[in-house]
């Protein structure tokens, strides 16, 4: 793209109360803006500043960088734009804790009991011994420095603790983005060693080994072995395994996906937790077959095959199948209580929780030696650099992870 701009010299007169002319001079730096093509003067009271603005426009525009620092929304402006492009796309109550994150960001922050808090959002009166603290939000994007979100993280780690700062920084990273990829307002660096200070308890997962226990221990268990067997041979998340429907499972494809989740009332949202958790994950061949054997026994809904995992209720007859009632949704809590936490004991293993089981499913790929970006797209993950096409469903590759699962597993036993 052609930028020109020009400096050229003004002289105001103007006169004093006491009838006195003075002189001002002044530089002008004249251009057309680049994306309106609106011609533009800026005036500077020394060559060096008319100057140094000329470089810095010319640089921003010959990088692609430029932005209408007059049409830059702010960063609390960026929020709400973010947010909007959110809904729709995570479930509601995701969402719900997007906004409530989201104000550590924008502010003021109010610094006081949290009594004296829902009186001052009630009154609007700012109780004594209380105080409000600026956050980001009335900060222009364009305007937005390293420095600045630096002094914001460690003024919220003070006031706040470092995991919701965390979560903050976590979530100015995508507002920014996007505020860059509609705005063209390019994202400032993200401050180094954030939080490196923080000291995490070290999740507790099975080892391979004893995960190869466990599957072969679910392939001699007709009636509960695939409940605590699928998340690691699956790496789902709890609420995607209890929302999963027979309609899901593509034998042909020998493809499982993931469309929806299950609430805590057992109700179904069509919808997973975050856009990337939507997404197809092969079958291994153990999990295929686990999957066939328990598709002949799995209690229907009157007729049809409904849940893949639904609550107690009679198993079909083996080896005949008669119509016999069940297939009602399965609560989060009597899933632990039944099906998850019996075989642990049972088995002599060290106890982890249904969701250790993705940790275990991740942790086993990479030991296999199974490329990040595919191992964050079939966990369904939207990082490693927005996992190899953030709306692509498809996962090249897959079949051969998965297989890697069952040898790392099998390995133990």
């Amino acid at each position: 793209m052609t930028f020109r701009a020009n400096i050229t010299k003004r002289v105001r007169r103007r006169k004093l109360k006491s009838g006195e002319v003075v002189k001002q001079l002044r530089y002008v730096l004249n251009y057309r803006e680049p994306i309106s093509g609106d011609r533009r003067q800026e005036f500077y009271e020394t060559l060096k500043a008319a100057e140094a603005r000329r470089n810095d426009l010319t640089a921003k525009v010959m990088s692609d960088s430029y932005a209408d620092e007059r049409k830059a929304p702010t960063v609390g402006s960026a929020i709400d734009h973010w947010l909007a492009d959110r809904d729709g796309k995570v479930k509601p109550n995701t969402l719900a804790g997007y906004k409530v994150v989201v104000e550590h960001i924008r502010g003021p922050y109010f610094d006081g009991p949290a009594k004296e808090k829902l009186a001052w959002k009630a009154s609007g009166k700012l109780p004594k011994g209380c105080r409000l603290v600026p956050m980001l939000g009335e900060i222009k994007t364009s305007e937005l420095t390293t420095a600045r979100i630096r002094a914001w993280y460690r003024e919220l780690t003070a006031l706040s603790g470092q995991y919701t700062a965390n979560r903050a920084k976590s979530h100015l990273i995508s507002i920014l983005a996007l505020n860059e990829e509609d705005f063209r307002v390019r994202a400032p660096s993200m401050p180094r060693g954030l939080g490196r200070n923080r000291v995490k308890t070290k999740k507790v997962i099975l080892t391979p080994a004893e995960i190869g226990k466990l599957v072969e221990a679910a392939r001699g268990d007709p009636e509960h072995g695939l409940y605590y067997a699928f998340p690691f041979l699956a790496g789902t998340r709890p609420s995607e395994q209890l929302g999963l429907l027979w309609e899901d499972v593509d034998f042909d494809a020998n493809l499982i996906r993931i469309r929806r989740i299950q609430e805590r009332d057992g109700s179904l949202t069509n919808m997973t937790k975050t856009e990337a958790g939507t997404r197809d994950i092969p079958m291994s061949g153990v999990l295929r077959a686990v999957l066939l054997d328990w598709r002949v026994r799995c209690p229907r809904r009157g007729k049809e095959l409904y849940r893949v995992f639904p609550g107690p209720g009679r198993l079909q007859p083996w080896p005949k199948v008669a119509r016999i009632g069940g297939g009602g949704p399965l609560l989060y809590q009597n899933f632990r209580q039944r099906y998850w936490e019996p075989v642990f004991e049972k088995l002599g293993l060290p106890y982890v929780t249904p969701h250790s089981a993705r940790h275990s499913f991740i942790s086993t790929l990479q030991a296999e030696g199974i490329e990040v970006g595919l191992v964050a797209k079939l966990a369904g993950h939207a990082n490693a650099t927005v996992t190899l096409g953030h709306y692509t469903q498809a996962v090249r590759g897959g079949e051969a992870a998965v297989a890697a699962l069952d040898r790392a597993y099998a390995a133990g036993r």
